[in-house]
């Protein structure tokens, strides 16, 4: 087979999609490289959503021009960008589109270049760059790049070369950067871009072959057999300020002295700073105690769209998993007229995950209920897309997760021709206790007065699955361990989901305890659900019990104790 020594427009495409591709059949591999043990992360997934809508880009483009290709792609990954390490990636798309500017093809000594000057323009991007990072593994693939282009003119060899030397600087990310040493783990944004680059070479091996963009959903890859600390990861390793705030400004040609600017301000009231631009938006990110300072900083030089703020504080595990749809501005779609629904007094919008707490909620007075939860934040402008489907003038939002409450506030905010009551539930339990408080023809003001009062009554348990081996507090947690939560703080580690399951039952249920529901999910059944209930009437025998089917993902129950 005769050697590549040279890539125009087409093959980097089909190279760029075969990345794209590859990330997503591992995305959940990379999600699941998180310190805090429960099933939940999303640094995979929001490379992938990035990576997708670059090479969703780079496919609709379809030109010879290498440049043009890059350029698009570029242009996808900077608007579909989402998380610390999304940004990143579409920094390194941003850098390696400038470094091939004008160019119909690339050999190693171009692609060498623009390498180099992807990550400059990376590091350029993050305020405080910080080692053991993604940033880490793609300047030593860059290194390797320049040196390895004075040795071959192959592409195959030269990018092969490059993978191996990439795996041994992540290798080496938790020498770099102690957090992730404490925990034995390496960086997941590092393993994400060389997942990337492995997926270009194998299209690169497979010559002129085409290639079709695909989310990896119907083949999401398992974790294979293997040491996991060459896998794992840690993305946050100590939280100085609490939000994660990022969005989009609207600009048209954005000024470099504006995005120094404001890149300088956001360094004065957080940290993890990340202000990029391309001719029509300004991408933020930036972790701080007041996403309102810069949200007001972000509006004297346009408008906003993708807002999303997230409580880092409050959260154990990665956390928000976007749909493709929201990893770019939304474009708007036809609806049902607001006008031909009847006007109502009141209107209510609940977040929750599976199909029988949805039909719980429903059946409890429900307008609209978001498909969303503890891996599925969903954003501001999903909310207000739910308020704007009801009717009324008085809407009450029920978060239903600690998570989402900041961004039903936001979206209170926002809200312009209705009123919307923010009840501040932390799980579903909660949710359901306030929506208990509802009548027809209560003064809107109190109502929500009570539903506050409510939910403050309900304890929340619920039981899931340990993704890797830790340590919290004075709990050794191994993987497959069956994890009890009470309230959001790990109470009970075992082995299996029934034993597991009755110990965190005898810590969740006090004296005054009356009632108790069990909320059984997708991977739970409705006979292990009734044996809770028949151990609690035997041992609890003061406490009322109702079993209903919940379907929620990742958690074999939620308890409500009232």
């Amino acid at each position: 087979m005769s050697s590549t020594k040279t890539l125009n427009g087409v093959r980097l495409g089909r190279m760029i999609i075969a990345g794209a591709n590859e990330l997503a059949a591992n995305k959940q591999l990379v999600d699941a490289m998180n310190v805090f043990p429960v099933p939940d992360g999303d640094t995979g997934t929001n490379m992938s959503l990035t990576v997708m809508a670059a090479a969703r880009e780079a496919e609709k483009k379809g030109s010879l021009m290498a440049a043009d290709v890059t350029k698009a792609a570029s242009s996808g990954a900077l608007r579909g960008a989402r998380g610390n390490s999304g940004v990143i990636t579409s920094q390194l798309f941003r850098g390696f589109a400038k470094g091939l500017e004008g160019l119909e093809e690339a050999g190693v000594k171009e692609l060498a270049a623009a390498a180099e000057q992807a990550v400059k323009t990376a590091y350029k991007a993050v305020m405080k760059p910080k080692e053991g990072t993604i940033l880490t593994v793609a300047r030593g693939c860059a290194e390797a790049a320049e040196k390895l282009s004075h040795e071959t003119d192959d592409i195959d060899a030269f990018l092969t070369g490059i993978i191996k030397y990439g795996h041994e600087v992540l290798a080496q990310t938790p020498e770099m950067l102690p957090v992730l040493k404490q925990a034995g783990v390496v960086d997941a944004g590092g393993r994400g871009l060389l997942f990337i680059l492995e997926g270009a070479l194998k299209q690169l091996k497979a010559g002129d072959q085409h290639v079709t963009l695909n989310d990896g959903q119907s083949a999401a890859a398992a974790a294979p057999e293997m040491d996991f600390v060459s896998l794992a990861s840690i993305e946050n390793e100590s939280i100085t300020f609490g939000y994660c705030t990022e969005f989009f400004i609207n600009v048209q040609g954005a000024d470099e002295t504006v995005t120094t600017g404001l890149k300088n301000y956001l360094g004065t009231i957080g940290d993890s700073v990340v202000c990029v631009a391309d001719d029509e938006i300004i991408k933020i990110h930036v972790h701080t105690d007041h996403p309102g300072l810069a949200i007001e900083k972000a509006l004297t030089i346009g408008s906003l769209t993708g807002l999303k703020i997230d409580n880092m504080r409050e959260q154990h595990t990665n956390k928000i998993s976007f749909t493709e749809a929201s990893a770019a501005p939304s474009v708007p779609v036809a609806e049902v007229p607001v006008a031909e629904q009847p006007k109502k007094d009141v209107g209510f919008v609940s977040i929750s995950a599976g199909e029988g707490l949805t039909a719980i909620f429903k059946n409890l007075g429900v307008d609209e209920v978001i498909e969303g939860g503890q891996t599925m934040n969903p954003s501001t402008e999903d909310i207000l897309n739910a308020v704007d489907k009801i009717n009324a003038d008085h809407i009450f939002v029920l978060p239903n997760n600690k998570n989402i409450i900041l961004a039903a506030e936001q979206a209170a905010a926002l809200s312009e021709d209705k009123k919307l009551h923010v009840i501040p539930s932390r799980s579903v339990p909660e949710g359901i206790s306030a929506m208990f408080c509802f009548e027809a023809d209560a003064d809107p003001d109190e109502m929500e007065a009570a539903m506050k009062d409510a939910i403050k009554l309900v304890d929340t348990a619920t039981v899931t699955y340990a993704v890797r081996d830790t340590s919290i507090g004075d709990k050794e947690i191994r993987e497959g361990n069956i994890l009890g939560m009470l309230n959001d703080q790990i109470e009970v580690v075992a082995e299996d989901v029934m034993e597991g399951t009755k110990e965190l039952i005898k810590a969740s249920i006090k004296d005054e305890s009356e009632v108790v529901g069990i909320y059984y999910g997708a991977d739970a059944t409705e006979e292990s659900a009734e044996e809770l209930a028949a151990f609690i009437e035997e041992n609890y025998p003061d406490c009322e019990v109702e079993v209903q089917s919940g379907g929620q993902p990742l958690y074999y129950y939620i308890i409500s104790v009232e």
